[in-house]
């Protein structure tokens, strides 16, 4: 497995931005006009693949690669997800059926999860623009009627430490002995 993580989830829920907080390097984007529905959403999509860089210590890189949220662009998906070590999936809190949302990621994306050793965790986003009490206990719900244990946190993918929490989680349910001193 390489050292390669997957950011997934829905147009707008902050892949790249999340992406770009962490990474080390300059975020390689493959960025387009928005057409459709997206464009209602904003201005530019990934079409492709983001691409960053995290450097732990000792040396080690983590390559952070955000899918493209549209459907109509899920073949990268399984393309992207070759190898990973674990995945991200962002949620965005404003749409109309976050939890839809979760499901559609978790069953796209199962077999990938599976082959990782299920090493994932959800970053539930702009939960300032639409507070509701109590989503992350629906989502923690929803995961336990899929017989699934993953760790659910509300993110801003604009604020680093929220980015690098998400990362941190993931990285120690791949290697347990993970400390908070691994990223910078």
């Amino acid at each position: 497995m390489e050292n390669k993580i997957i950011f997934a989830g829905p147009v707008g829920s902050g892949k790249t931005t999340s992406i770009s907080s962490v990474s080390d390097i300059m975020v390689v984007g493959t960025e387009a006009k928005a057409s459709d529905d997206v464009a209602l959403r904003k201005a530019n999509t990934t079409v492709a693949m983001d691409y960053g860089v995290l450097n732990l210590e000792g040396g080690m890189k983590v390559h952070l690669y955000g899918t493209p949220g549209q459907d109509r662009f899920d073949f990268m998906w399984e393309i992207l997800s070759e190898g990973a070590m674990g995945f991200v999936i962002l949620i965005d809190s404003v749409r109309p059926d976050p939890l839809g949302d979760l499901d559609t990621y978790i069953k796209a994306f199962g077999k990938s999860i599976a082959k990782s050793g299920n090493a994932v965790v959800v970053g539930v986003t702009r939960t300032e623009v639409n507070p509701q009490p109590d989503l992350l206990g629906r989502f923690h719900e929803r995961l336990a009627a899929l017989k699934l244990n993953i760790p659910v946190f509300e993110v801003d993918g604009r604020q680093r430490e929220d980015v690098k929490q998400l990362l941190l989680a993931l990285l120690s349910l791949i290697d347990p002995t993970t400390t908070r001193a691994r990223i910078s």
